[in-house]
């Protein structure tokens, strides 16, 4: 059979992405293979708790106050205090989401439930609760996973014993996750 000008054109195609295919699979089996680039030294890494476990931990806390009853916002930050979930529940109070937030980065940010700080921040001078962004009431609790890397705070229930309650529940349900 006479070899026509479409003939050399489909086997010249075939003959190209065959030897194109063959490239892109080497170097992806190459890259595959390699290990994963190391930061510089002058980078430093800290653990955070992911979106999964934050959503988890927030629904988890939220369930706890709704079953019984209570209307509260529950706030999860990171290490540095930046949101990462707030869910605020149906007629919680407008002052709930902020508290909730404050709540939660004074829990990471001193690796300690709220309600075990409120003691300290009493007397004459500067204290503790002049520190921005704090709020050193029951209803905060750290995420310690070798150190604080997340806080959960709650707000809106009649009593910060009944918020940290509940953010003990968003705790309790990653705290397999954390090991």
């Amino acid at each position: 059979m006479p070899t026509t000008s479409r003939t050399r054109l489909v086997a010249g195609t075939l003959l190209g992405l065959a030897v194109l295919g063959g490239t892109t699979g080497l170097t992806a089996a190459h890259a595959a293979a390699a290990p994963p680039p190391q930061p510089p030294a002058a980078v430093v890494q800290q653990p955070v708790l992911g979106i999964d476990a934050a959503t988890k931990a927030a629904h988890a806390a939220l369930d706890a106050a709704e079953a019984e009853g209570q209307r509260v916002t529950v706030s999860i930050v990171d290490r540095a205090g930046n949101e990462r979930v707030r869910l605020t529940g149906d007629g919680a109070g407008p002052q709930s989401g902020e508290s909730a937030r404050r709540k939660a980065f004074t829990a990471v940010a001193w690796g300690r439930a709220t309600s075990e700080l409120s003691g300290q921040v009493g007397g004459n001078g500067a204290t503790l609760r002049d520190i921005p962004g704090t709020l050193f009431l029951a209803g905060g609790v750290p995420v310690i996973a070798g150190s604080p890397i997340a806080g959960i705070g709650v707000a809106g229930a009649p009593s910060g014993d009944l918020d940290e309650e509940f953010a003990r529940a968003g705790l309790d349900a990653v705290r397999a996750d954390l090991r």
